[in-house]
């Protein structure tokens, strides 16, 4: 059994999907301190002026939470709608996704959880996702062990900032709503592929 460890993703990029889909089993980390500048609280989507990324406030906490301040969830959903109401599946999937964008979470990780599983539906993967039980610590390399046995560690592979390689993604061209302007854009939010490519989607990953 093929065992793969993640942080938690807003709508993450499609690497990290890629591993939900191909991997036996997945471990999502819930016990690590929070790290600002990371997918847990944020994605980025393809808009008319290029890549844009959208984040999530979080409040001091030693559990992450959510932060009510200021108009982020509305300003997130007027991002998409403006990204991609023109493009294929946007109307496909609209009803699906707005309840993400009411305030109906406050914990970070059970709220990218819900999403996970969401898209995942959407998306027509079925991974065996379990929590961590205690913090594992990063060796710097993709493999490590755990408790249960060896795994593959993605934390610091799939970040905005300074990933580590990871052989196994080589993201390929698909058709983009503004390729013609910006030209392909890799390695975007889950929600780019799924707007643009629908129930092909499954296919890429």
């Amino acid at each position: 059994m093929t065992t793969a460890l993640l942080s938690t993703a807003y709508f993450g990029p499609i690497q990290w999907y890629q591993k939900l889909h191909r991997y036996d089993r997945v471990l999502l980390e819930r016990c690590d301190s929070f790290i600002k500048q990371t997918y847990r609280n944020r994605c980025v989507i393809a808009t008319t002026m290029g890549a844009q990324a959208l984040s999530i406030p979080i409040a001091p906490h030693p559990i992450p939470k959510i932060s009510n301040h200021g108009k982020w969830r509305s300003e997130h959903w007027n991002a998409l709608c403006s990204a991609y109401g023109d493009s294929p599946f946007f109307d496909y999937y609209v009803d699906d996704l707005r309840p993400f964008f009411e305030p109906n979470w406050e914990d970070l990780y059970d709220f990218n959880l819900d999403i996970t599983l969401k898209m995942c539906e959407l998306l027509d993967i079925h991974p065996h996702i379990e929590p961590t039980q205690r913090f594992i610590a990063p060796t710097g390399e993709l493999r490590l062990t755990t408790d249960d046995g060896p795994a593959d560690d993605f934390r610091d592979a799939i970040r905005p900032k300074h990933p580590i390689p990871d052989p196994s993604f080589q993201p390929k061209p698909y058709w983009q709503v503004y390729q013609q302007k910006h030209g392909f854009m890799p390695n975007l939010s889950i929600l780019d592929l799924l707007f643009n490519m629908g129930n092909e989607s499954i296919f890429y990953l």
